[in-house]
């Protein structure tokens, strides 16, 4: 293969290199070419464009593979914490132990937030989406930590802004639906993991003694190490543009939030729950909607099945089918909903219709069963997804921080009124 490309452009010839990944990725470098000829290439929503090169995650749709910084997503999910994939993300590395009870340690002891915080949370009304709760509560944190709006913070400034908000996303997470049903909040406690201690705060009573279960436990720490990064997808990407203006990593990671609230983007599990809950309300035929889903007349369309960058079996699926399974029979759950679930899953792996298009049910599909059957409200589907994705989102500020890319500017195509003159409003 040739090392560069060629274009052709009235009538000159510009020659640009290929740029080859340590995974076969090929791309085109036409960082120039805007500058050498005065053309730029149109992309719509960037499906064939590349922003950064980057080192975190690896994803091939095609063959089914997603790792985090090489390690393959499964061996990860089977081994790993949530802690120890974060800091993996972050710092390029799997710790020793002493790194790792130095990183929990650092995380357990930042999990309380400013008291003043309250009088903000009390200010939204019961209302409020527990996603805009976030990242509102997310984006504040600039005005506890000043520090953190200076652009030439030293490493150990940035590590201590990383630390605060991996510890205090999931405090003011479980605020947020303790909000949303009204309750008064619960403090974290020093004496438990992140992931039991999310859930003290998120389901613990006053007048009850709350015991975490290890099954559930497990379970959540699976569910958040999948959804730990993906590439630059949408919020990712977001994360990264407005961090390329040199904003704080709590600016950054609001507006990640922000763009990851979007129902076409962070709203794939809630859908899966709806999708659900209309079967049920319909009477509960899911041999019906199955029929209506291979119905190319019909506007129903089954929720959870297929990925739009997955084309063949979205890895995180089989992972977490059994965790799901084991969160279900541990907590003896009956749910109508969830029997549905179970009937939908069953036929989309053994009909031929799902089966030759590829329609598998993905992370979303028992991810939203999994939240259901944890009791977690389909408003904080989302919230729980930003749990997850934050330690993706701060490898990759860091990683574009360190690397001191430019700031993101995209170009356009021009399509609008060629120059006219101003008309007096009496004259219209």
């Amino acid at each position: 293969m040739s090392d560069f490309a060629e274009f052709i452009l009235e009538g000159k010839s510009y020659k640009y290199p290929i740029v080859v990944g340590t995974e076969d990725e090929k791309a085109i470098d036409i960082s120039t070419l805007r500058a050498d000829s005065g053309f730029i290439t149109l992309d719509p929503g960037y499906k064939n464009t590349g922003a950064t090169k980057s080192a975190i995650t690896f994803l091939d749709g095609e063959q089914g593979i997603l790792r985090y910084r090489g390690y393959p997503i499964e061996q990860l999910a089977a081994n790993s914490s949530f802690i120890e994939v974060a800091f993996l993300l972050i710092y390029g590395t799997l710790p020793t132990q002493q790194e790792l009870d130095e990183f929990s340690n650092k995380i357990t002891l930042h999990t309380l937030v400013n008291e003043d915080m309250r009088k903000i949370l009390d200010g939204f009304p019961s209302t409020a989406h527990p996603m805009g709760i976030l990242a509102a509560l997310v984006s504040s944190l600039t005005a506890f930590y000043p520090e953190s709006l200076n652009p030439n913070q030293s490493k150990e400034e940035v590590d201590l802004s990383i630390v605060r908000l991996i510890a205090k996303i999931s405090t003011i997470a479980a605020w947020s639906y303790k909000n949303s049903v009204g309750h008064p909040v619960n403090y974290p406690k020093n004496n438990l993991d992140y992931c039991s201690n999310f859930l003290q705060m998120m389901f613990a009573f006053p007048t009850e003694n709350y015991e975490v279960n290890p099954v559930v436990v497990d379970t959540l720490n699976k569910l958040l190490i999948l959804h730990a990064d993906h590439e630059q997808n949408c919020s990712t990407s977001t994360v990264r543009l407005v961090g390329s203006a040199n904003a704080s990593l709590y600016s950054s990671v609001s507006a990640g939030i922000s763009a990851l609230w979007g129902p076409l983007h962070g709203g794939a599990n809630q859908a899966v729950i709806e999708m659900l809950e209309e079967i049920k309300k319909d009477g509960g035929d899911s041999k019906k909607f199955i029929a209506k889903a291979k119905d190319k007349n019909d506007p129903f369309r089954l929720m959870g099945f297929g990925h739009r960058v997955y084309k063949n079996f979205d890895p995180r699926a089989k992972i977490i089918k059994k965790a799901a399974d084991d969160v279900l029979t541990a907590l003896g759950i009956k749910d109508p909903i969830l029997d549905i679930a179970k009937e939908l899953e069953a036929a989309a792996l053994t009909d031929q219709y799902f089966i030759d298009r590829k329609l598998y049910p993905n992370v979303d599909f028992y991810s939203g069963i999994i939240y259901r059957a944890l009791g977690i409200p389909t408003d904080m589907f989302t919230v729980m997804f930003a749990l997850g994705r934050l330690p993706g989102w701060v490898a990759q500020w860091k990683e574009m921080r360190e690397n001191k890319e430019p700031i993101g500017r995209p170009r356009q195509v021009y399509v609008g009124e060629t120059e006219r003159d101003y008309v007096p409003i009496e004259n219209r």
